[in-house]
């Protein structure tokens, strides 16, 4: 259906609002509302991952947002089942609008019926397996080419490999990690990898921090490669291509670190996919 594209989280909120994308969100409720706590040690890592997702079931479609050590309150989940999505769009707490929006866009337009999806199918096996094999996926996305300077919003160490692997020169920014696997510093000023990269890739979690709208307008502006990996709002995300996001990798709930068997995730490219070689770069 036809809509205006959106140039920030909260345009989209309105037009999602406004009826633009399809169902008046006040006719559409949560049937269920959960929150986990997830960590993650890889093999041979000394990081553990620590990881907060609230989880929003709409229809046949889920909503997820990450979220920050005691930014939702524990009795969230306890009346929000059976909430209309135009109640939770309005929420104070930014990963419930978020989660709310990603449950509203994925049942409208689930990503395994999206004609523009690509499936990809992560292989069955350990964490680390699937870590590298998604990580892949990811940087399989991203136009460069050997020296290319590529930042990286939300630092993963596998996707740190897999951007050097492709011969890119990782940029990593995060707020919470300090170093890399390997001992590199971490930035945690997105601005001063932002200036320097050629291209860029950005988590979900910069939907739930407050930070996707300054990273979608500067490589807007500056017209450089922005690719996605979104597991928070990956439906979000989607509805910014190409209005910024030039590729998206999708990964609706159940996430893959839940399973060890074979699951899919979405690669997604905008139509007209900007170049890291062009002029702002």
């Amino acid at each position: 259906m036809p809509h205006p594209q959106p140039r920030t989280v909260a345009e989209l909120t309105d037009a999602v609002m406004s009826g633009a994308y399809g169902p008046d969100p006040k006719d559409l409720a949560v049937t269920s509302a959960f929150w986990l706590y997830h960590t993650t040690r890889l093999a041979g890592s000394e990081v553990t991952y620590h990881n907060h997702y609230l989880v929003l079931r709409v229809g046949q479609s889920f909503g997820a947002c990450s979220f920050e050590a005691g930014e939702l309150p524990p009795g969230f989940c306890e009346n929000a089942s059976g909430h209309t999505l135009d109640t939770l769009l309005r929420d104070g707490s930014t990963p419930v609008r978020v989660a709310a929006l990603d449950a509203y866009l994925s049942q409208v337009q689930p990503h395994r019926e999206a004609v523009d999806a690509e499936p990809v199918a992560l292989p069955a096996g350990t964490p680390e397996v699937r870590a590298r094999a998604r990580d892949a996926s990811i940087a399989g996305l991203l136009p460069i080419e050997p020296g290319t300077k590529v930042a990286l919003i939300g630092v993963v160490n596998p996707l740190v490999a897999a951007i050097r692997d492709r011969g890119g020169v990782c940029l990593p920014c995060d707020l919470n990690l300090r170093t890399t696997q390997w001992g590199e510093q971490i930035a945690d000023d997105m601005t001063e990898v932002l200036r320097e990269a050629d291209a860029v890739v950005a988590t979900g979690m910069t939907l739930s921090n407050g930070t996707f709208d300054l990273v979608l307008e500067h490589c807007r502006d500056q017209g450089v490669p922005l690719v996605v990996y979104a597991q928070t709002g990956s439906a979000v995300a989607r509805a910014f291509l190409p209005g910024g996001v030039t590729a998206l990798n999708a990964e609706p709930f159940p996430f893959s670190q839940f399973s060890a068997d074979a699951t899919v995730m979405y690669r997604y490219r905008a139509a007209e996919p900007v170049s890291a070689s062009e002029d702002g770069s």
